[in-house]
């Protein structure tokens, strides 16, 4: 096995993020749960592997063991290029793990110099003068700067991600952006001789990510948000490496997946402002059951509670299982249990929950927030994905690759930050 572009994200929800870029791209993606063993089968007709790990809040020297085990089955795999994947919010703490992450993959791949564009400008994430914008709002000034296992104190991407390296960071402003992948390659050629061995990279647009794609065309390793995802297959493509996009073909999308059945539920986790105003929406339309991790640390049973309520509300439609919260909210629990408990918790009520709606017949099921997703994801045993349709930028259908044996089951994991307020409600028009 051959392999054009392996990938390796952070978090199970932007892994999909990913897959799901490069399948729109024109690129055939599975997905994987973790780091593969060495008899791993993956179908032969695809052009890309994304491995998704759940590293992003975890210890630094654990997050650069997963991610360098991946590397070496990505490499065993002959892959031409490698991606690591992070947030497009860039979140992380002032130790990691993208720094560590992305010094450790350099070490082992023996290159001095690679880019970092966390840029999404579909869901209104840009970077300009190395700051990252959410919207119109810094992202200081965002929801980020409540997330509760991440917070986002600063803007300038530079000086984040020099706190979490030994190498000297440099910025590619948009100034050289907008003039195209000659001119961006030639200031990468300028940093290097200035000693820098990273580069933030500024975007705005698509065409940008196209541009910083194109610029990246022999780079070893791209590091980034799902963006540049798009700007990769071109590279591919000019090399004869990659099939042109055929009208109505779209890779590994929806036209084959296999049709799904079953009943529906959401289960959320993410305390995102959006992820909050999706909430908000579905309550008023489905029923829902609110988790909260006080409950959990006084020893009620959550989950058998929400099992005995959802076997009395599936069969009218989709219902709602959420531990989401708005920030006062989430604060008071943690300095009540510790954040880490709170968030451990929660993580592990919602992927018990999750097991039992499937044994419930559930056989749709959306996951809001990355850490969740990981959680549900491990609990259900899914070892990968094949990736459907869009539902919003960044998230789209999946089908878990199963067996043959047990009902297909369709997931749709989507990061906290990602989607439309209608979108618990919208999503399932989009799989058919």
């Amino acid at each position: 096995m051959t392999l054009l572009l392996g990938c390796i994200a952070d978090d199970f929800t932007g892994g999909t993020d990913l897959a799901g870029m490069l399948v729109k791209a024109g690129m055939r993606t599975v997905q994987l749960i973790g780091v593969p063993s060495a008899d791993t089968l993956v179908p032969p007709d695809v052009d890309a592997i994304v491995i998704a790990l759940k590293s992003r809040t975890s210890l630094p020297h654990e997050a650069v063991a997963q991610s360098l085990a991946a590397l070496h089955w990505l490499q065993q795999a002959r892959c031409r290029q490698f991606y690591f994947k992070y947030c497009s919010t860039f979140d992380s703490t002032p130790q990691g793990n993208i720094g560590p992450v992305t010094e450790a993959l350099m070490q082992a791949l023996e290159l001095d110099f690679t880019i970092a564009c966390p840029a999404f400008p579909a869901n209104k994430r840009t970077v300009y003068k190395g700051n990252l914008f959410v919207g119109d709002d810094l992202l200081s000034e965002s929801g980020m700067r409540h997330h509760p296992l991440t917070p986002m104190l600063d803007s300038n991407l530079v000086r984040v991600l020099q706190q979490q390296i030994s190498g000297k960071v440099g910025l590619a402003d948009y100034g050289v952006v907008e003039q195209g992948a000659a001119a961006l390659q030639a200031r990468f050629a300028d940093l290097r001789k200035e000693g820098c061995r990273y580069a933030i990279v500024d975007a705005v647009s698509n065409d940008d990510l196209m541009a910083i794609g194109a610029a990246c065309a022999g780079m070893p390793l791209v590091t980034g948000g799902s963006g540049i995802a798009l700007g990769l297959p071109q590279n591919f493509r000019a090399a004869g490496l990659l099939e042109p996009i055929r009208a109505g073909s779209s890779g590994l999308a929806s036209s084959t997946l296999t049709v799904t059945g079953g009943l529906r539920a959401v289960i959320s986790g993410s305390c995102s402002v959006a992820t909050q105003q999706q909430v908000a929406l579905m309550r008023a339309q489905a029923p829902s059951f609110h988790v909260d991790p006080l409950q959990l640390a006084a020893g009620v049973d959550v989950v058998g509670a929400v099992l005995a309520w959802a076997a009395e509300h599936l069969a009218q439609g989709p219902l709602l299982v959420y531990a989401t919260a708005d920030p006062q909210t989430v604060r008071a629990a943690q300095e009540q249990l510790g954040a880490a408990q709170a968030g451990s918790l929660v993580e592990h009520t919602l992927a018990a929950i999750a097991q039992g709606l499937v044994q419930l017949g559930v056989g749709q099921l959306i996951v809001a927030g990355g850490e969740t997703s990981g959680a549900v994801v491990k609990a259900l045993g899914v070892s990968g994905l094949r990736i459907g349709p869009e539902i919003d930028p960044g998230v789209p259908w999946t089908v878990a690759l199963g067996d043959g044996k047990t009902a297909p089951l369709a997931l749709a994991l989507k990061s906290g930050n990602f989607g439309s307020d209608d979108f618990f409600v919208k999503a399932w028009s989009c799989l058919r």
